[in-house]
């Protein structure tokens, strides 16, 4: 089985871990003055939910590696209770709850390619791609003579979620986010 070192894990890695399998869901290297350096992580198990906040690894330690498969599907609807991706190959349709894809549907609308990754056959998560395109459908106005860098404003886009934008943003406007930040890119 394939071992990843503890100072190598990054957001969503994936191991083996207390009996269990867990993902990386935040990760902080850290460089104390004095002592060792050390990874503070927040782990979610992929089969429980469960959440282990806190944990702490020496960056040498060896963890095993979970085998996770990842298949890029479309997100094809929702019913109101699931969220049904398709198999571009096969057409075969498989319906998630909405913890599955609860961090995902930020960004993602209707035909969207994600990944979704299973462990054992069974999906736990979909991630979308590094970079979405996303309507803006509500924003202030910005004031003319407020454009001073760095002056962000909340705008919301067609999936319902909201990001910090620069001024100049308008309702109407297509927006690049960063879904691994979760940060404004650039106007599109």
């Amino acid at each position: 089985m394939a071992q990843i070192m503890a100072g190598d894990i990054r957001k969503g890695s994936t191991f083996e871990y207390k009996s269990g399998v867990y993902t990386v869901t935040e990760f902080q290297h850290v460089k104390p003055g004095k002592g060792a350096a050390f990874v503070r992580t927040t782990l979610k198990n992929v089969v429980t939910g469960q959440v282990l906040s806190d944990e702490t690894f020496n960056p040498t330690t060896k963890l095993e590696t979970a085998q996770v498969e990842t298949k890029k599907m479309q997100y094809s609807y929702t019913d109101g209770e699931f969220y049904y991706f398709m198999d571009p190959v096969t057409f075969d349709m498989i319906p998630l709850n909405h913890d599955q894809v609860e961090e995902a549907l930020r960004y993602i609308k209707e035909n969207d390619t994600v990944t979704v990754k299973s462990l054992n056959d069974v999906p736990f998560s979909v991630e979308p791609e590094n970079f979405v395109e996303l309507k803006v459908i509500e924003a202030e106005p910005g004031v003319k003579g407020n454009t001073a860098t760095n002056v962000t404003k909340a705008a919301k886009v067609e999936t319902g979620a909201t990001f910090q934008v620069p001024m100049f943003v308008n309702e109407g406007d297509t927006i690049r986010i960063d879904t691994r930040t979760g940060e404004y890119m650039s106007r599109v």
